[in-house]
C-alpha cells in the first residue's frame, strides 16, 4: 500500500463524498536495528484459524477486544526499484519457516521502532508461503515510514512485522472492475491474478503521473487488453465515465484504491447508478468527518481493566486510555488501519473512522478508539 500512510478498507461504500465530480480524476502521485540472536517465532493466531493461519477479516483479541495478528522478525531478502520513487521489499523468515497464509487485499504492519509503524499491502503471490512482497512509495510529506524504507532499510536487515490482516477482501463475482491510482495498484495486483485464475471476466484501469512512476507494468503486461494503462502525462485525467457511466453493471464488483479524489469520483458514479453496494474501496488517508467533534467531556468505562477515564474534546479515547496506563494496540491514529478496533459494550459511539461500513456503524458494537468518540455521556468498552 502507499507508504508512510495508513490503509483502510471500506467493503461497501455509502453515499458519494466530496471530491472531483468531473469525468477525469487526477492521480496523486533510525539506523537498522542489530540482528537478534534468534528469530522471533510466530505466535498462535488470535481470532483466526490457528492451523490455517489465515486472517481474512478484523479479529477481536480475547485480551483487549482489539484487532491483532501474529508478530515476527522477518529478513529483507531483496530490495529493488519497482518504479520511480517506488521500492519493492521481499520479506522472508530468517529460519526459512513458512509465512502465514493471506488472501488478496491483505496488508501487514512494519514496525520500525516503538513509535513508527506503517501498513503496506501485500502484492506478491498468496500461494508463495516462503516470501511476502510489499511496495513502498517515497512520500516527501509523509510521517517517516517511507523515508526509513528508502534510505535506511537494506537487504539483510530484519524488520518486525505484524499481520497479515484484511479489511479489503477479494470477493467472488461474475465480473470485476479494478481501478488503481498510483501506488494503489498494490492490493489490486493479487486480486487481478485471482480473477484471472478463477476464469472470471475482469478489467483493470490503472492511472499514474507518468509511465515511469507506475509500478509493476511489466507484470501487468502479461494480461493483455484486460489492463488499460493511462499515465496522466500521456492521456490526461482518467475517464471514469467510460467504464462507470450510469454505474457498474449488475453483475460487477468494483474495487478501487488510490488517492482520495479518485475514490470520491468512483463513489459518486456508483451511487448515481444506484450501485453503491457494488463498490469496495481502500483509502490511504482518513476521510474528513462531516460533523465537528461534540463539545463536552464524556466518560469511558474500561470493563476488563476496572478503570474509568474522562475524555475531553481535545483528547482521543485512545490517548485517554493510554494515559490511564491501560495498554492498547494502535498504529495509524487516524481511523484507517483498524488496529485499535475495540468492542463497545454499552453506549452509542460517534463513528469518525474511514473503515467501518454503514452496517457496522449502525450496529454500534465496535469502534476505532483513535478517532471515534461518544454520542452520549458514557461508553463502556471491552478493554
Amino acid at each position: 500500500m502507499a507508504p508512510d500512510i495508513s490503509t483502510a478498507g471500506t467493503r461497501v461504500a455509502g453515499a458519494p463524498t466530496a471530491g472531483n465530480p468531473g469525468a477525469g480524476t487526477p492521480i496523486a502521485g533510525p539506523p537498522a536495528a542489530e540482528v537478534p540472536a534468534a528469530p522471533a517465532p510466530y505466535g498462535s493466531r488470535t481470532g483466526a484459524d490457528a492451523d490455517a493461519g489465515t486472517d481474512t477479516g478484523r479479529n477481536t483479541s480475547t485480551d483487549t477486544g482489539q484487532s491483532a495478528g501474529d508478530t515476527a522478525e522477518l529478513t529483507v531478502a531483496r530490495k529493488e526499484g519497482a518504479a520511480e520513487a517506488v521500492v519493492a521489499l521481499t520479506l522472508r523468515h530468517p529460519a526459512g519457516e513458512p509465512l502465514p497464509c493471506w488472501e488478496p487485499g491483505a496488508h501487514i504492519d512494519l514496525e520500525f521502532d516503538q513509535h513508527l509503524t506503517r501498513q503496506y499491502s501485500l502484492c506478491g503471490d498468496p500461494a508463495d508461503r516462503t516470501a511476502w512482497r510489499v511496495a513502498v512509495l517515497r512520500e516527501p510529506d509523509g510521517r517517516g515510514g517511507s523515508a526509513h524504507v528508502h534510505d535506511r532499510l537494506a537487504e539483510g536487515d530484519r524488520v518486525r512485522v505484524r499481520g497479515p490482516r484484511n479489511h479489503f477482501p477479494f470477493e467472488p463475482a461474475a465480473r470485476h472492475l479494478f481501478i488503481a491510482g498510483g501506488i494503489g495498484i498494490t492490493p489490486l495486483l493479487p486480486m487481478a491474478a485471482a480473477a484471472q485464475a478463477a476464469g472470471t471476466d475482469w478489467q483493470l484501469l490503472y492511472g499514474g503521473r507518468s509511465r515511469s512512476s507506475m509500478a509493476f507494468l511489466d507484470e501487468l503486461a502479461a494480461y493483455g487488453d484486460r489492463v488499460t494503462v493511462r499515465p496522466q502525462d500521456e492521456y490526461g485525467l482518467l475517464d471514469l465515465d467510460a467504464c462507470l457511466g450510469g454505474g457498474p453493471r449488475e453483475d460487477t464488483l468494483v474495487y478501487v484504491c488510490g488517492p482520495e479524489p479518485l475514490l470520491a469520483a468512483v463513489e459518486e458514479r456508483c451511487a448515481a447508478g444506484r450501485r453503491a453496494g457494488a463498490l469496495r474501496t481502500e483509502r490511504f488517508h482518513a476521510r474528513q468527518p462531516e460533523e465537528p467533534v461534540r463539545a463536552g467531556v464524556f466518560e469511558v468505562v474500561l470493563a476488563r481493566s476496572g478503570v474509568t477515564v474522562r475524555v475531553p474534546p481535545d483528547r482521543s479515547v485512545l490517548r485517554a486510555v493510554e494515559e490511564a496506563g491501560v495498554p492498547v494496540l494502535s498504529s495509524c491514529r487516524e481511523g484507517t488501519c483498524g488496529t485499535c478496533e475495540t468492542d463497545v459494550l454499552e453506549g452509542v459511539p460517534d463513528h469518525r473512522d474511514s473503515l467501518l461500513t454503514a452496517e457496522e456503524r449502525a450496529a454500534g458494537d465496535t469502534m476505532m478508539i483513535c478517532v471515534s468518540r461518544s454520542c452520549g455521556p458514557r461508553l463502556v468498552l471491552g478493554l
